[in-house]
């Protein structure tokens, strides 16, 4: 069972419906939207859409177990926290450091994408920058965090719209053809919907980031579902929007092989003198996904805390806006860390499995709840677990191994601190 917090150890009830909305949605269209386009067009050529919409049926039944779960345990630590209520301590775990470990990396790849965009020669400085830059504001509470969101959201919204008119306003050159691994033109893609949908799935999938924050949300039984579904529904049509633009626009192979489709599709149009808009935008995108992984990966990293799962010391809250300074902290020297140490461009896709992971425990709680809304059949959560597995089996498996490696390193600790727990007990 949870332990009960003192009330100087809680977390204050801030967030709105629009500012809870925001953070999930900043977390959705983050650098993914501006690069995702392409890798999924290259597998999935004409059924593109199709994956766009696999994506967002898998992305539907993990946000609606999302949202019952963190309306009825409103704290922080998302499904950390759900799995240890309803399925036990080890499934909790599991979901708590597949997230905080994935993530972490994810923080300090956002931040060199970031830097990559705005720098390349100086991109690693930008990117230790960002980090510390993004935790101060963290640090000035979660009323700023959600400020500092909903600006970022509001360029990169304009970032997309302007590259909607352009699409929508430029020469038609695109098609429903698709390039193959050979360099030719192939009418077998429809293999590649399920690897496509996965990379797509998890450039949207920030919806977690609002049930991290339950702890921190007004009337979190009614915010937290509207906030969720609301982000949700509003990330996939706009993905869903920018991939029949860029597949109407583009040429297939222009598509499937630029590493900025979004750029190319405005460079191509009338409004190609608008071009470093995107490239704004873009930058803009990756600080406000950051914000929000420094966000959700300190309170999933106070919550497992909380239970001993992480040392203690991380479950500190203090200052006079009431945040977890020292989970904050931790998560940003980790990142900046790796950040100097590592290429974590190319390690950070180990994440992927540690996500699915997640909301497979999170399906699986979900499923455990006896009261069910009309929108929330059991099925449905029985769908997304499936969906997970599914999703997890098409990732490579350099990055399944690398994260199984990090969850049983994980599993091996925590026994051993159990074990010696269980002895100083008893002495």
């Amino acid at each position: 069972m949870a332990q009960a917090i003192p009330e100087p150890a809680r977390l204050q009830r801030r967030l709105g419906v629009v500012d809870s909305t925001a953070i999930g949605l900043g977390s959705m269209l983050g650098a993914g939207v501006f690069v995702v386009f392409s890798p999924a067009a290259a597998l999935a050529g004409p059924w593109l859409l199709v994956a766009v919409a696999v994506a967002g049926v898998v992305a539907y039944c993990n946000a609606v177990a999302s949202a019952q779960l963190a309306a009825r345990y409103p704290s922080s630590g998302g499904t950390y926290v759900y799995g240890r209520q309803r399925l036990g301590e080890w499934p909790g775990f599991l979901a708590g450091w597949g997230f905080v470990t994935g993530k972490t990396a994810s923080c300090a790849a956002m931040a060199l994408t970031f830097g990559h965009y705005v720098a390349p020669g100086l991109a690693t400085p930008l990117a230790v920058a960002a980090v510390v830059v993004l935790t101060g504001v963290n640090l000035l509470g979660i009323t700023r965090t959600a400020l500092v969101t909903k600006i970022l959201l509001a360029v990169v919204l304009a970032t997309l719209a302007l590259v909607a008119v352009a699409a929508a306003a430029g020469p038609h050159a695109g098609g429903f053809t698709v390039i193959d691994a050979g360099g030719g033109l192939g009418d077998d893609s429809a293999w590649g919907v399920l690897p496509a949908a996965g990379l797509i799935f998890f450039a949207f999938a920030g919806y977690a980031r609002i049930a991290t924050l339950g702890e921190e949300v007004k009337d979190p039984a009614t915010t937290i579902p509207r906030a969720i579904l609301g982000a949700l529904g509003g990330a996939f049509v706009i993905y869903l929007g920018l991939a029949a633009l860029l597949q109407w626009q583009l040429p297939a192979g222009q598509l499937a092989r630029s590493t900025a489709p979004l750029l190319d599709a405005v460079a191509a149009s009338p409004l190609h003198g608008f071009a470093a808009v995107v490239q704004f935008g873009s930058a803009a995108a990756c600080l406000g996904a950051l914000l929000a992984l420094i966000t959700g990966v300190g309170r999933t990293t106070l919550a497992m805390a909380r239970e001993r799962d992480l040392p203690p010391v991380l479950a500190r809250v203090g200052g006079g806006h009431a945040v977890p300074f020292v989970a904050e902290l931790t998560v940003a020297a980790v990142a900046i860390g790796l950040l100097l140490t590592s290429n974590v461009l190319t390690v950070v896709g180990f994440s992927s499995f540690g996500v699915l992971v997640y909301y497979a425990v999170t399906n699986a709680a979900a499923f455990t709840l006896p009261e069910r809304a009309w929108h929330a059949p059991r099925w449905l959560n029985v769908l997304g677990f499936a969906g997970c597995l599914v999703l997890a089996a098409t990732l490579p498996t350099a990055s399944v191994s690398v994260m199984a490696a990090l969850l049983a390193a994980g599993v091996v600790v925590r026994l051993l601190v159990l074990r010696r727990r269980r002895r100083a007990a008893g002495a």
